[in-house]
C-alpha cells in the first residue's frame, strides 16, 4: 500500500498530498495563489490562498461541498477522494504512477494508465522505478553509484 493510501487521513493530509503530487513537470508544486487563481479560472467556488493554507494546516476542516468540488476539479481527482479513504488510496496509487511518468517525461502514457488493471499499473510502476534507478546510476546521480561496466575498486 502506498504512503498516500493510509486509512483515516484528514482532509488536510489529502490536500497536502495533492499539492505535493499533482504539478507540472520540471517545477515545484503549485502555490496556494496558483491553485486559488486556477479554481477561479475554472469557474469554481472562489477560494482564497489564505483559506487553502488554513485547510492545509488543518485550521479549517469543514469546507463547503462547492469548495471541495472546486479543489478536486483543479487537481483532477473525484470529489469523493476527500471522503472515501479506499477511493483515495486507489487515486493516490494512480497519482504516484502518473507523477513517476511525468518526472520521467512520459506524460502521454499517463492517458492510458486508467485503462490498466491495478496489477498492470503496479508492473509499469516497477518498470519505471527500475529504469529510473538505472538511469540515475548511469548518470552517477545515485550516491555511491558506479557507472555501468565499472566495478568498485577495492581499497584496503
Amino acid at each position: 500500500m502506498s504512503e498516500g493510501a493510509q486509512p483515516g487521513r484528514s482532509f488536510a493530509d489529502k490536500l497536502n498530498h495533492l499539492f505535493a503530487t499533482v504539478h507540472p513537470r520540471d517545477r515545484r508544486p503549485y502555490s496556494m495563489d496558483e491553485v486559488a487563481a486556477g479554481i477561479t479560472e475554472q469557474g469554481g467556488e472562489p477560494v482564497s490562498a489564505s483559506y487553502l493554507w488554513m485547510l492545509r494546516k488543518g485550521q479549517r476542516d469543514n469546507p463547503t461541498i462547492k469548495t471541495v468540488e472546486a479543489i478536486a476539479r483543479f487537481f483532477g481527482v473525484p470529489t469523493a477522494y476527500f471522503f472515501d479513504d479506499e477511493l483515495a488510496g486507489k487515486v493516490d496509487e494512480q497519482l504516484e504512477l502518473l507523477a513517476k511518468m511525468r518526472d520521467a517525461g512520459l506524460e502521454s502514457l499517463g492517458l492510458r494508465a486508467g485503462e490498466l488493471s491495478p496489477e498492470s499499473r503496479a508492473a509499469v510502476a516497477r518498470i519505471i522505478d527500475v529504469a529510473s534507478e538505472a538511469l540515475a546510476k548511469m548518470l552517477g546521480v545515485v550516491e555511491n553509484a558506479e557507472p555501468p561496466g565499472q566495478g568498485r575498486s577495492k581499497k584496503s
